[in-house]
């Protein structure tokens, strides 16, 4: 598909048909990246994007255990603290 620049203000832009959107799944933004001189967009899926499937593989892995030593409890724990 051959699509025409578009010029907005100083800078430039194309109009991007509403069947390709739904394809590529964009929302409201995208990630623009440079490959091997070609500008790629990528869905903008959020920072968080990819935890689930991450966390599943580091459970399964063991690799999800917490990274630091039970504390002991102290004097002011036992006898000062308030919960």
């Amino acid at each position: 598909m051959k699509i025409q620049l578009v010029q907005i203000g100083n800078s430039w832009g194309i109009r991007i048909p509403k069947s390709l959107l739904q394809q590529c799944k964009f929302k409201k933004s995208v990630t623009v990246t440079i490959v091997n001189g070609n500008l790629v967009l990528s869905p903008d899926n959020g920072p968080r994007d990819g935890w689930e499937d991450a966390f599943k593989q580091m459970a399964q892995a063991g690799d999800d255990k917490l990274l630091d030593a039970e504390s002991k409890s102290c004097a002011f724990d036992e006898n000062e603290w308030e919960w």
